[in-house]
């Protein structure tokens, strides 16, 4: 597809692998070729699988658009992120995240988005860290978080707790946690599993159950518009 992300399918599986040579950070670039791969892969009517470079699903924004100070990139970026996440949500067929590494900051809420949730068992993290770099914890990010994660492990989250390993799957960051030589086999095995189901019920099924989470953003995203809107204000 582009430098940034890699398309590849075969037997009705579509492998999205982001690769920007650092964290993946979710950079208006990023979030453009994620899209691009996306509408490849319905198109297709592929099963996707989401993966990253060895070590790192995504770090989150791009912090060096953040730094730059320009109000307009920064409230591109936010904003293109809140809409992958709508988008990842509401794809009509199963999204296995592959989760290679750590998954941080919108990493960790993109891979809220995905249908199954597989992760390193050692040497990831997977960490909101919005409260530790001066940031609030978007309206649109908490309702990802929320859809999969059940209180009390919800707040931690949002207190920028890091969850490792199964704490994480205990935590219902992921569906499983598994060591790096098995990540291949396990995410396989959902594929084929995933094969068998009849594509109409799964999308209706999917629908159904993304209900409440899906009828939550458009409002979460436009709050957050707000606040981003203001600090660009304040910046200006």
């Amino acid at each position: 597809m582009t430098d940034l992300v890699s398309y590849a399918f075969a037997d009705g599986v579509a492998t999205l692998t982001m690769d920007d040579g650092k964290a993946n950070a979710m950079s208006p670039a990023m979030q453009a070729a994620l899209n691009a791969a996306f509408d490849r892969a319905e198109a297709d009517k592929a099963i996707v699988v989401l993966t990253g470079r060895p070590g790192v699903f995504s770090g989150g924004f791009d912090l060096g658009i953040f730094k730059a100070g320009n109000p307009l990139e920064t409230f591109k970026m936010l904003t293109g992120g809140a809409q992958l996440a709508q988008r990842v949500l509401s794809y009509p067929h199963p999204v296995i995240a592959a989760c290679s590494g750590h998954a941080v900051a919108m990493g960790l809420f993109l891979l809220q988005c995905a249908d199954v949730r597989i992760g390193l068992n050692v040497g990831a993290v997977f960490q909101a860290n919005e409260v530790m770099i001066g940031m609030t914890l978007p309206y649109f990010a908490l309702e990802c978080c929320r859809e999969r994660v059940a209180t009390p492990d919800l707040h931690l989250v949002g207190t920028a707790s890091p969850y490792v390993g199964e704490e994480a799957q205990t935590a219902g960051l992921l569906d499983e946690a598994v060591a790096p030589d098995a990540m291949a086999a396990v995410v396989q095995a959902h594929v084929e599993r995933l094969k068998k189901a009849d594509p109409a019920s799964f999308t209706a099924t999917k629908q159904r159950l993304r209900a409440n989470v899906m009828a939550a953003m458009p409002g979460a995203v436009e709050k957050d518009i707000v606040d981003w809107k203001r600090l660009g204000a304040a910046k200006a």
